[in-house]
Formats: structure tokens, C-alpha cells, sequence
């Protein structure tokens, strides 16, 4: 599916506040309510949109240390430690990648002696080269759900 630019900049505004109303998000964009809620329809049945969420603020939800590790493995042993990873309920996110590392990582944990432990047990999973740890001080720009 084809996004134009409307649909671009309705998608923005509900990043920012999944909780705008219609005729908020249609005042702000110009355009008719009707034109918000039946693009907003469109983009919910072609799955462009597939949920609204609630985010806890730094307070509530993101307590803890929060890093990205890069993960280098032997060859052929990605879905091993694919599964590995799986069972790691710290783990936000994994991304297989082009470059240096194989997959990246988004783990959270709830003190860095939490993160300290879970890079050894990465570390010590069959099929595991590598890994590279960036611990996240602060997050500039966050426009994920």
C-alpha cells in the first residue's frame, strides 16, 4: 500500500498522540472528520496501523538499564540462537542485520548487575561469537509504541 502524504502526516500525529480525537487529528490536518476516520479505517484494514497503545513514562515503565548488543555468530547457527534469545524475557527486540554484527539485541533489565548477568548468559549460548554492548544513557528522539 501506497502512503501519500496525508496518510504520512496522520500516522505522525497519532505517534505522537494515539488518544487525538478525530476531529482534533482533522482540524490539525486540514481536512474533514470524515476524511480522518475513513483514513484512518483504510490504514487499520491494509494493516498500516495495526494497534493503539499506552506508553509508561520514564517513572513507570522504563525503569532499569536499557542496551543494545550486538550479536556475531557461527555460521548456521542463527535460529539456535534465535531461540535462545526467545526465552530471555529481558529481550525487547531482535533484528537480524547487515554490517558488523549478525543481530541486534534490545534488552531491559532491572539493574545493570541484571544486565551484567544476562551479557554472560548471551555470551555463553552455543553458536555465540561476539558480542558488543551500548548501554542507552538517554533517549533523544523515541517514536516507537
Amino acid at each position: 500500500m501506497l502512503l501519500d502524504t496525508l496518510d504520512r502526516r496522520l500516522i505522525a500525529l497519532l505517534q505522537a498522540d494515539a488518544r487525538a480525537s478525530a476531529a482534533d487529528l482533522a482540524r490539525r490536518l486540514g481536512v474533514a472528520r470524515t476524511t480522518v476516520l475513513a483514513r484512518l479505517a483504510r490504514l487499520e484494514r491494509e494493516r498500516v496501523i495495526v494497534g493503539y497503545t499506552v506508553r509508561l513514562g520514564q517513572d513507570e515503565g522504563e525503569r532499569g538499564v536499557e542496551a543494545f548488543v550486538g550479536i556475531t555468530t557461527e555460521p548456521k547457527s542463527g535460529a539456535l540462537v534465535t531461540q535462545r534469545l526467545a526465552a530471555l524475557p529481558e529481550l525487547r527486540q531482535l533484528c537480524s542485520v547487515s554490517g558488523e554484527y549478525d543481530y541486534i539485541a534490545l534488552l531491559r533489565a532491572e539493574s545493570p548487575a541484571r544486565l551484567d548477568t544476562l551479557l554472560d548468559e548471551i555470551g555463553a549460548i552455543d553458536g555465540v561469537r561476539r558480542t558488543t554492548t551500548s548501554v542507552v544513557l538517554a533517549r533523544r528522539i523515541d517514536r516507537a509504541a
